[in-house]
């Protein structure tokens, strides 16, 4: 009789941030798979698996970092070779998932483009999707395989709870991060307030009120991502102007992109903390930002779900934002 061959377990990055991919390898205690990836002249993307695949179980790591769009084609490119290459099962590591502000239409004549994202990783061959802090948790309804929707809460509030501040609150930027901010207040047993804003144009933020109790304390602020900073920036200030002692900023995405750099510099932020779920160029980091790693919590993750172990365990029963 033939002998069952046992399992493999596969991990591959894509040029969006192979270093991420490297530190998730290293946990897990192997080494990225080979895959020769190039640009040709004209823009278009290569991808060719330099190693037998047949029958492993594979991940594929690509944050969805600018350049956004051709990171995209080439995790689609990766995905659809392994699926030619007949690998048993296939997994997209997409630790910021890119178009998810667009989630729903809002005017007419628009896209769902977190949709159509899903739907091209699906025909691409992803069967599975490991992501973190979805900015709409209603994204994985988009997915007809299973999504393991991570939470860098934990890792933040730790964060937060180590430095010892005496009289903290936790304050949600908006009326969306509600949820959010409840996690990170329920984690630390401290207070939280909201902000009340509208946007004026897109990456533009009014702070218009300020909900709870604020004077005299240590304000956090949390949020799912950072972009221009605009909102934080704007935030920060109308703390202060309501009497909070120093302002902090907590987020899993730092996206910093356009001006973020100069309104944190010239801000009255006193710390920006986020996490490496996508690559951070040394001109757009700013002196007041910090840097927590997720590799250990994708590679638990990816361990679990070789092994066909229950992923929620790893959250104490519960790996929902």
């Amino acid at each position: 009789m033939k002998e069952v061959t046992r399992k493999k377990l596969m991990i591959f990055s894509g040029r969006s941030y192979p270093e991420l991919g490297r530190q998730i390898a290293g946990n897990l205690g192997i080494s990225l798979g080979k895959v020769d990836l190039q640009t040709f002249s004209n823009g278009e993307l290569y991808v060719r698996f330099e190693e037998s695949v047949r029958g492993v179980d594979a991940f594929v790591v690509q944050p969805c970092s600018p350049p956004i769009n051709a990171n995209i084609i080439e995790l689609l490119l990766m995905l659809d070779a392994l699926k030619r290459a007949s690998a048993k099962r296939i997994s997209a590591v997409i630790p910021y998932y890119g178009y998810s502000r667009q989630d729903k239409k809002t005017l007419a004549r628009e896209p769902i483009s977190a949709r159509l994202i899903a739907d091209l990783l699906s025909t691409a061959g992803a069967e599975r999707v490991l992501t973190m802090d979805l900015h709409a948790g209603q994204i994985q309804g988009f997915f007809s395989g299973p999504v393991d929707h991570l939470t860098a809460v934990p890792l933040l509030a730790s964060y937060i709870s180590r430095q010892g501040f005496s009289d903290l609150v936790i304050v949600s930027p908006d009326a969306g991060r509600v949820k959010m901010a409840k996690k990170y207040s329920d984690h630390l047993g401290t207070p939280m307030a909201i902000l009340h804003k509208r946007r004026p144009g897109h990456n533009e933020a009014e702070v218009l009120h300020v909900i709870g109790e604020v004077k005299g304390k240590t304000a956090v602020l949390v949020d799912d991502m950072i972009d221009t900073a605009g909102t934080m920036v704007a935030s920060s200030q109308a703390l202060l102007d309501q009497g909070a002692v120093e302002v902090y900023a907590c987020a899993t995405h730092g996206i910093f992109s356009g001006p973020a750099r100069e309104r944190i510099d010239g801000s009255p932020l006193k710390r920006v903390v986020v996490t490496n779920t996508l690559p951070i160029p040394e001109e757009r980091l700013s002196d007041k930002v910090e840097i927590l790693s997720i590799a250990s919590i994708f590679a638990n993750t990816i361990a679990s779900v070789f092994k066909d172990e229950s992923v929620s365990e790893l959250f104490g029963g519960n790996n929902q934002p």
